[in-house]
């Protein structure tokens, strides 16, 4: 009895291997952000595409191709010449994808690897074309015009090969050591003659305020002789009283000064008297 059953489960489980074999080899998964093309042995390569999801194909007789159709970082390094003979390095930054309707194309002509095949010769040869219409300056200071028009060159021939371009961007440029050196030397340059046309105005203005100053002196001594011509001796009188004035105040605060009263001796009064002329006639002076 025993041995029927085991007979009966491998006559059995012979068959259903190979069918679940069949059954698993005739399904396959495209997953999300790629798609799929058939290569059938007998017609070749189908001209359908297919979506994300689980499909059924014919075992051995037909393959499943994937392609990735998510955007694609790719760099892009080139060393070339500018319009005035400078040695440039640029690098590109190119963010592209294949033309989903075209998958059965890129695969038959270019394969799963069709970036690596196509960009970096068609990018050399458009950054060496573009960057040889441009000044090393006008690299720099028109770097967005340089960058759309390598991204306008470059989509239309990448279009060529049913590659689409989404972004192109310059990440890198560097020029040789000559250039370099000018752009420093041109550097110093102009904080020199910015330096020097400070000097320049500073000294300007100390000279204008030089003028003022004599004039305003000049006017002073025109008034002052004007004055001396009208009152005479007057206008001297007046100023050394002031004068006067002034020092008598300042001999009043000084702790150093003693002043004698009035009256006492006769000899006391003289001498009091004697040193107030001397100090009014040194006043006087």
């Amino acid at each position: 009895m025993s041995q029927r059953i085991v007979d009966i489960i491998s006559k059995i489980a012979l068959p259903a291997g190979i069918a679940f074999a069949l059954g698993q080899s005739s399904l396959y998964d495209v997953p999300g952000g790629k798609r799929a093309i058939i290569f059938d042995r007998l017609k070749g390569v189908e001209q359908r595409v297919i979506g994300e999801g689980t499909h059924f194909l014919i075992p051995w007789l037909q393959k499943a191709v994937v392609f990735d159709v998510r955007i694609k970082p790719k760099v892009i390094a080139t060393t070339t010449g500018s319009k005035d003979l400078q040695n440039v390095s640029l690098t590109l930054r190119v963010l592209t994808r294949p033309e989903v309707s075209k998958l059965p194309i890129i695969y038959q002509t270019l394969g799963l690897d069709y970036d690596e095949r196509v960009l970096p010769a068609i990018g050399n040869e458009i950054l060496k074309s573009i960057v040889a219409q441009f000044d090393a300056a006008e690299l720099i200071t028109q770097r967005e015009v340089v960058s759309a028009r390598i991204r306008q060159e470059l989509s239309k021939r990448a279009k060529e090969f049913n590659i689409e371009l989404e972004d192109v961007s310059i990440t890198h440029m560097t020029f040789g050591k000559e250039f370099t050196k000018a752009v420093e030397q041109k550097q110093i340059a102009q904080q020199d003659a910015e330096r020097s046309k400070y000097l320049v105005e500073k000294a300007q203005q100390e000279k204008k305020a030089s003028i003022i100053r004599a004039e305003g002196e000049a006017e002073s001594a025109d008034v002052v002789s004007k004055a001396l011509a009208k009152a005479g001796d007057g206008l001297l009188m007046i100023r050394r009283l002031e004068a006067s004035k002034d020092i008598a105040q300042t001999l009043a605060h000084s702790p150093n000064i003693t002043y004698l009263p009035n009256g006492g001796n006769d000899g006391g009064d003289s001498n009091v008297s004697g040193a107030k002329n001397s100090l009014l006639l040194n006043l006087g002076r």
